[in-house]
């Protein structure tokens, strides 16, 4: 579920239509299956991908695009289901590369797709799967997905800044209980 913070400024219907939108799919047994794989950081590509749904639906709802595939798409775009810091799934080539293809094959096995969703799911990666998207909300949720990898990094390493910081501060704390007992 996303924090209510991150829906201040809008619209409490949005909020409903949003999830209404996509509550087939996060009630899928392997959709919620992403939750057990991290994507940024701390960040489980189940939530990665609910916020890139999330603010796809908005940008597109904004523009009157086609904010339903959008969202649809949005929120399966990074259905692959394996940890892709390893190579222990036996996939061949990077995970840039690769992910695209193999979250677009298990998204096409439990949803029927539109062609507009299955463009934004194999091409959410451009420009590195080469070939460009074919419609603007593919373009959307492409650099939405840069957008949220880039806040999702820069959320961990503002944490692991501050815990390096509490943890200088306890070392100083503790070394000046030494010296003055």
């Amino acid at each position: 579920m996303l924090e209510t913070k991150e829906f201040t400024g809008y619209n409490i219907c949005d909020k409903r239509e949003f999830e209404l939108i996509i509550n087939d799919l996060v009630n899928n047994e392997t959709v919620q299956k992403m939750k057990n794989y991290k994507q940024h950081y701390d960040t489980s590509c189940f939530d990665h991908c609910k916020m890139v749904a999330y603010y796809s639906y908005l940008l597109c709802k904004k523009y009157n695009l086609d904010y339903k595939s959008a969202t649809r798409a949005a929120m399966l775009h990074d259905l692959f289901l394996y940890n892709w810091r390893t190579r222990e799934n036996g996939r061949k080539g990077l995970h840039a590369f690769t992910h695209p293809k193999t979250a677009l094959e298990n998204a096409s096995k439990l949803f029927d797709l539109n062609d507009k969703e299955c463009d934004i799911i194999l091409k959410h990666m451009w420009p590195l799967t080469i070939k460009l998207p074919k419609y603007k909300e593919s373009y959307i949720i492409t650099f939405v997905d840069k957008y949220c990898a880039l806040q999702e990094s820069l959320k961990a390493y503002k944490s692991k800044k501050k815990l390096q910081i509490a943890y200088r501060y306890a070392y100083v704390f503790l070394s000046m209980l030494v010296i003055l007992r």
